[in-house]
């Protein structure tokens, strides 16, 4: 066979190299260990994550598509993961801080319950948290300070108690803030309320108002109200006038059987009603 033919085969094979497609990139195992352990932990009612099958999880990504629902891939990893409104139940994993790619999570409008993970905090990409209305319950873990370019967190209508983290104060990215309709009591940290209002912020556009902290009953300080001595309610001011009232009627009728007795005493002293009546006059 001719050194020409071997030429031609050869050229052949390097524009069919060149032409076919290439080779699916291996799912990244961080990706697939977070994606199968949010669906473990989740409930779906109506059917929204249907195409969330073990298969898929595999090979979740194609550069920047990917089959599965809510989704989105960057170079291969998943990089955004939006499930909002699909009446979703069950609780947020730790284990989604697999995801350590992961720059946009937004679970909002669903049904979820339980604690929000501390391990969130591995994600130090992550630039918007939305996990709005919710039934989510527990504290607001102080580790999402690690999150540094964390610029949105949306946990509104919740079920989340204690206090606001001062550390939340130190993300510097934080332009939007919505911590409102919760459970949570205490003094809003200085560090957030010193962006309130007119004043310059922090990255010069970060704005939290009133509204970001209203419908928290035990939660104070600006832009809310200062906290302020508990008024005594209705029933109490009328307990405590019926009882003082009693309290004197109760005293009163002590000192008027006393009074009584004292008297009734005396008029029974022996030799005392002789000695009354040698004063009378004789008629």
């Amino acid at each position: 066979m001719s050194s020409g033919h071997h030429l031609a085969v050869a050229a052949v094979a390097a524009v069919l190299f060149l032409l076919s497609p290439p080779p699916p990139c291996a799912a990244d195992p961080d990706d697939e260990r977070c994606l199968s352990h949010l669906h473990q932990s989740l409930s779906d009612p109506s059917g929204g994550l249907r195409n969330w099958t073990k298969a898929a999880f595999s090979a979740p990504c194609d550069g920047v598509f990917s089959h599965l629902q809510g989704v989105t891939c960057n170079n291969g990893r998943v990089y955004k993961l939006a499930l909002p409104g699909l009446s979703l139940g069950g609780t947020i994993p730790p284990e989604l801080s697999n995801c350590t790619n992961l720059q946009s999570l937004d679970l909002s409008a669903n049904a979820l319950s339980g604690a929000i993970p501390p391990e969130l905090s591995a994600l130090l990409n992550l630039a918007v948290l939305n996990l709005s209305s919710n039934a989510l319950s527990g504290a607001i873990p102080r580790e999402l300070a690690g999150c540094a370019y964390l610029n949105v967190i949306d946990l509104h209508a919740n079920q989340l108690s204690g206090p606001i983290p001062d550390e939340l104060g130190l993300l510097v990215r934080l332009s939007t803030l919505d911590v409102s309709d919760n459970r949570l009591s205490g003094p809003i940290p200085v560090l957030l309320a010193n962006r309130t209002g007119g004043g310059t912020a922090a990255v010069g556009t970060a704005r939290f108002n009133a509204s970001s902290f209203a419908g928290n009953k035990g939660l104070y300080g600006y832009p809310l109200p200062p906290l302020r001595k508990r008024d005594l309610s209705v029933l109490a001011i009328v307990g405590i006038g019926l009882g003082s009232g009693l309290l004197s009627l109760v005293l009163s009728f002590s000192a008027v059987c006393l009074w009584l007795r004292a008297t009734d005493r005396t008029a029974t002293t022996p030799g005392e009603e002789g000695k009354i009546s040698q004063l009378m006059p004789d008629y």
